[in-house]
């Protein structure tokens, strides 16, 4: 009974952590000089009939009460620039399908290879592999997803052609999820290192071994299991920052996924769809911390949910 009152708690203040972000986003947005029209080849008759239309004319609070009530009833509205008059929440789903197919098998490489990867360089701390890995990760963390897509594009597309430059034709995946599952596979490999050498210091395991336990049961059994908490930390919102597209990638690599959505929807002031990929953005990121805090307690029972 005290796990539900807890995660009900949590959950609680999930909703209010999403209606602060959807009115912090919708007003932020609205006082921005100019509307979506602004880019039309139209007289100022037609805009204002065009703003009429869509309500934009009414006082902010107004459009903001409407809004509400219609996200509440499941209405996110209909495009005004970039898909005009196509539902958000269609938009939404039909790119996020896009972006979660690549996300999953970006976050899917990253895990099996920067956990391995960190545990080898914490059990082997200042030898030639602990070394390499380190230099590896440095060089992957520091490089901007944008160079990082101009090289691949230059070496594997242009140079050897290899692989396409678009993203619709055959291997097209393959440079959006390298960029994508670059960083936090070096991430990864980082604060698994960390949390290895943090916990192969811990007393508990010397006391293990003092009572003749095999440094592989040690390793494999206590210090990996007990070094996942802070990996788990960071898998909530990279599961929900991977999933939803890397704007970089998506944009370079012409993907019809949300996080390319989002990039143009802003440029184009396409105030409903910002407003659907924010909620869907905000939303995922609150529910995937949610299911990190729910297993932080069958890692490690002792921790509690604040």
């Amino acid at each position: 009974m005290a796990m539900f009152e807890k995660i009900l708690k949590r959950v609680l203040l999930a909703a209010v952590s999403l209606f602060a972000i959807i009115t912090i986003t919708f007003f932020l947005m609205n006082i921005i000089p100019g509307d979506p029209f602004m880019s039309e080849k139209a007289t100022e008759e037609t805009r204002a009939i065009l703003i009429a239309k869509y309500g934009l004319d009414k006082p902010l609070i107004v459009q903001y009460g409407l809004y509400l009530q219609n996200l509440f009833h499941g209405d996110m509205g209909t495009s005004y620039v970039l898909q005009k008059g196509r539902a958000i929440s269609t938009i939404v789903t039909e790119s996020f399908a896009v972006s979660m197919r690549l996300g999953l098998k970006a976050l899917i490489a990253a895990i099996l290879i920067g956990v391995p990867l960190g545990c080898i360089a914490g059990l082997f701390k200042g030898k030639a592999a602990d070394g390499a890995i380190r230099v590896i990760s440095a060089i992957g963390i520091s490089i901007p997803g944008y160079v990082l897509a101009a090289v691949l594009m230059l070496v594997l597309a242009v140079n050897l052609k290899a692989l396409p430059v678009s993203y619709g034709k055959p291997g097209g995946e393959v440079m959006p999820i390298i960029v994508l599952a670059v960083y936090p596979t070096c991430y990864l490999m980082r604060l698994t290192r960390a949390s290895i050498l943090e916990v192969l210091g811990q007393d508990y395991l010397k006391t293990e071994r003092a009572r003749g336990m095999g440094e592989g049961r040690v390793i494999f059994i206590h210090a990996l299991k007990n070094s996942l908490i802070p990996i788990i930390t960071y898998l909530g919102p990279l599961t929900a920052s991977i999933l939803t597209g890397g704007f970089v990638a998506e944009s370079v690599f012409n993907v019809p996924g949300l996080g390319r959505y989002f990039v143009n929807a802003i440029s184009a002031r396409d105030y409903t769809l910002i407003m659907g990929v924010t909620v869907f953005y905000a939303a995922l990121i609150i529910t995937m911390n949610l299911i990190c805090d729910i297993l932080y307690q069958v890692v490690d029972p002792r921790i509690q949910m604040a």
